[in-house]
């Protein structure tokens, strides 16, 4: 399945649409691994996946493991922010691996390439 990739640089973030075939390769990482990127077009790029979420609009939590969707008690954090201290709430959060239910990862730039990200991705829209 087909989904966004949102690269942060610092102040300014990207988002590429990437097809079926380029997010096999992204499928079984987990939030905090880091990919090269020369698989989906950005040559010399590195990407580290900070966070995501699956086709309902539920967050990817790092410490959940597996692709699965569980309801967790959670006092805050990922998918929950308390109203008053010492609050706690049932909520719904997806797992730490990117599976075919996830449509948005976000990813953070570690390692730069040779052309500036505005270029490359200037010449694929054209």
């Amino acid at each position: 399945m087909a989904f966004k990739l949102v690269i942060s640089d610092k102040e300014k973030s990207h988002q590429i649409e990437i097809d079926a075939k380029q997010s096999k390769k992204l499928i079984g990482l987990t939030l905090g691994e880091e990919f090269d990127a020369s698989d989906i077009g950005l040559t010399g790029y590195k990407l580290k996946i900070t966070g995501g979420s699956d086709k309902n609009g539920f967050p990817m939590k790092k410490d959940i493991s597996g692709p699965r969707r569980i309801k967790t008690l959670t006092s805050g954090g990922i998918g929950y922010r308390p109203g008053r201290k010492g609050e706690r709430r049932r909520k719904t959060v997806r797992g730490n691996t990117i599976s075919d239910d996830i449509v948005q990862v976000n990813t953070v730039i570690t390692e730069k390439g040779k052309k500036s990200l505005e270029k490359i991705l200037e010449v694929k829209e054209e």
